[in-house]
């Protein structure tokens, strides 16, 4: 038996409403201000992401993530992955490991506008 129910996945940034605005255009959804230091994606199919004002933001050191004590990743499913790349990178991401291998490992990854990696997978 579960201890616990998923809610949400929380992020730390300095602009919260603006990385709640990237990820919108990322996953789309809807954006929702709880107060200046924390705004809600509730993005399609239920899932919620949260942003929380971080002041002394320092962005994780991708792969290593010893220079912050928080580290994380999002993974997002795509069908194009070349579309999606360039729309990402459109939208503020910054390409960390494009090395795919040719299709073969699946994924690449990227760091959201304040630094937080996440990688967009094949589906």
């Amino acid at each position: 038996m579960a201890v616990a129910t998923y809610c949400l996945v929380a992020l730390d940034c300095p602009d919260p409403e603006a990385l709640a605005t990237f990820y919108q255009k990322v996953l789309g959804g809807e954006v929702k201000r709880e107060h200046d230091r924390w705004y809600d994606l509730y993005v399609p199919g239920g899932a919620r992401l949260a942003f929380q004002l971080a002041p002394d933001y320092r962005p994780p050191e991708w792969p290593r993530g010893d220079r912050n004590s928080q580290q994380e990743h999002l993974d997002f499913k795509v069908t194009d992955m070349e579309s999606a790349q360039r729309e990402v990178i459109a939208l503020g991401a910054k390409p960390l490991d494009l090395d795919d291998r040719n299709g073969e490992r699946g994924f690449r990854v990227f760091a959201d506008p304040v630094g937080h990696p996440f990688c967009l997978c094949r589906s």
